[in-house]
């Protein structure tokens, strides 16, 4: 007897407009551009040509990724899919780098430090103070949440923790059971993902890059073993 095997279709979202002027996104709700609404359409189109379905999708709880799956299955011109959001898909938190773009980060604290911070695996940038109005404890979508699982900073292992968390506590379950799943996500959060998925080490994690827009299908065995990968382009 063939085994099925489980599809599960990851993407980052497309261009932000702080992806326009260079700035450091993270937890910061920052809408789409036109040229990201279009990634998203014409990655919609891909998945449509290429004969993809969906049961759920899952995004992160900040705009961008709603915006993605929302123009996504438009173009797809496929059935409404129920959406499940939560902050353990959301971007990478990068502290007090978070709204700074490289310029300024590198004039601060230096290249090779700064790049350290936003390439490597284990070193978190500089945390908020927990009176900054940017931290996460004064935003209304997370006031039902422990505020010890609210980040001042993250390196890429915390985010990848928190994000395996919903792979092995929510999504996991759900392929094995069958369910189709669109998964739009943010670049470190998918490569804490790709890292768990392909058993790379964190020097390698260091030149792992996840293009915005571009679908990235990972099959696996009904016992969640990976079976292949490919970018639709």
């Amino acid at each position: 007897m063939v085994e099925v095997e489980r599809v599960v279709v990851f993407i980052r979202h497309g261009h932000s407009e702080w992806n326009l002027s260079d700035r450091f996104t993270g937890w910061t709700d920052i809408p789409l551009t036109e040229a990201g609404l279009a990634e998203a359409a014409a990655a919609g189109r891909q998945l449509a040509a290429a004969g993809y379905v969906f049961d759920e999708a899952h995004g992160s709880v900040l705009g961008r990724t709603r915006q993605t799956i929302e123009i996504l299955v438009a173009a797809m011109k496929h059935p409404a899919v129920p959406l499940f959001e939560t902050w353990r898909l959301n971007e990478r938190h990068y502290g007090a780098l978070q709204g700074m773009n490289k310029k300024d980060i590198f004039a601060a604290w230096g290249e090779e430090q700064s790049r350290r911070w936003w390439r490597g695996y284990v070193e978190a940038p500089p945390p908020l103070a927990a009176d900054d109005p940017r931290h996460p404890r004064y935003d209304p979508r997370y006031e039902g949440l422990d505020p010890v699982l609210l980040p001042a900073t993250e390196s890429l292992a915390d985010c990848q923790r928190r994000s395996l968390h919903y792979w092995h506590e929510v999504l996991a379950p759900r392929v094995r059971a069958g369910r189709r799943l669109l998964v739009a996500s943010h670049g470190n959060t998918l490569r804490g993902l790709v890292m768990h998925f392909d058993g790379l080490d964190a020097e390698a994690m260091m030149h792992v890059e996840i293009p915005p827009g571009m679908p990235l299908v990972y099959r696996f065995t009904p016992d969640l073993r990976v079976i292949g990968r490919e970018w639709l382009q």
